[in-house]
């Protein structure tokens, strides 16, 4: 990712953080930034959707002041910040996030267990441990490449390819371009083959990522339609499209473009390009049943929820 701020240009590079703890090992993934000039902890930790506390803990910084050049650990998922209740063990609290004792006092710096009323805690789920994000592989296009030969290398539609690159199928490439190639499992073994679409699904689907995730990056907007075949293959929910974007529960719709008519809104072009990648088998939602934006929302429960994935303004959730 680039970040372009005058002549600054902000560099992301993704490794993973591999921290010992007694006798076992912890591997949380993250991401490293380099400070630039003129940032600060704050716009730092609001950039990334994390806190500056955050930020502090897991690189080990006695107070906010950073420097250019710096290299600062970003947590790759958004964490949850528990308050300690009267009676409460560490032990306790892991179990109610579905993580560790050792990594809750890895990221909080916790010496032993013991924890007291009142006392923040930096909750990390076990979605990153061990577990670095789905996401797209990218592919330094060779002398000799064509579209053609990378699809099928990679097992992909040529169609999906080129969608995903946003290219026509008769672009030119050339050495050294590179392209994001979308490999994972889902795409190879495409769960969602199962799901009769029809027609006018398609339409609304498209309608409710327009609704959802309209100037939001394509793989988001993937990410979302993804989220709405999950719970059509989810026993829990119904099992159609159009019946899932409809769903009631607790007399409430379950995607509020219902409730406040954006639904009736025309799709857009990317809407209609991320529910065939979808289809195609791609989720960067890393099966999600639903997702929220951290800005907007503070219902407590949905920030309870599993994460799997965070894109652009969304994060995905299951449950």
């Amino acid at each position: 990712m680039a970040y372009n701020k005058g002549k600054a240009v902000f560099f992301i590079i993704s490794l993973l953080l591999v921290s010992i703890i007694s006798s076992s090992n912890i591997v949380l993934a993250t991401d490293v930034y380099y400070v630039q000039a003129g940032d600060s902890l704050y716009g730092i930790a609001r950039r990334f959707n994390t806190s500056p506390v955050v930020l502090q803990r897991i690189n080990g910084l006695e107070s906010d002041l950073i420097y250019p050049g710096q290299a600062l650990k970003i947590l790759k998922r958004p964490e949850i910040i528990h308050q300690v209740q009267s009676g409460e063990t560490l032990y306790q609290i892991a179990k109610q996030y579905q993580t560790t004792v050792a990594v809750l006092k890895e990221i909080n710096l916790l010496a032993d267990e013991r924890i007291y009323p009142g006392q923040n805690l930096i909750i990390v789920s076990d979605s990153v441990i061990n577990k670095p994000p789905i996401r797209p592989n990218t592919y330094t296009i060779q002398e000799g490449d064509n579209l053609y030969q990378i699809a099928k290398r990679f097992q992909i539609p040529l169609e999906l390819l080129c969608l995903v690159n946003n290219i026509d199928q008769t672009a030119i490439i050339k050495p050294g371009q590179i392209m994001r190639i979308p490999v994972d499992g889902a795409i190879q073994n495409n769960i969602y083959q199962k799901i009769k679409v029809n027609e006018s699904e398609l339409e609304l689907l498209a309608r409710l990522v327009t609704a959802e995730a309209k100037g939001e990056p394509l793989e988001g907007q993937v990410a979302v339609a993804a989220t709405v075949l999950n719970r059509v293959l989810d026993a829990r929910y119904p099992n159609s499209v159009y019946d899932v974007i409809y769903h009631v529960y607790k007399g409430r719709y379950q995607f509020s473009p219902i409730s406040d008519g954006r639904i009736n809104e025309p799709a857009t072009q990317s809407a209609y390009e991320a529910v065939q990648l979808a289809l195609s088998g791609w989720d960067p939602s890393n099966g999600a049943r639903g997702f929220f934006n951290p800005d907007k929302s503070l219902d407590a429960w949905v920030r309870a929820q599993t994460v799997t994935a965070t894109i652009g303004n969304h994060v995905f959730i299951t449950f």
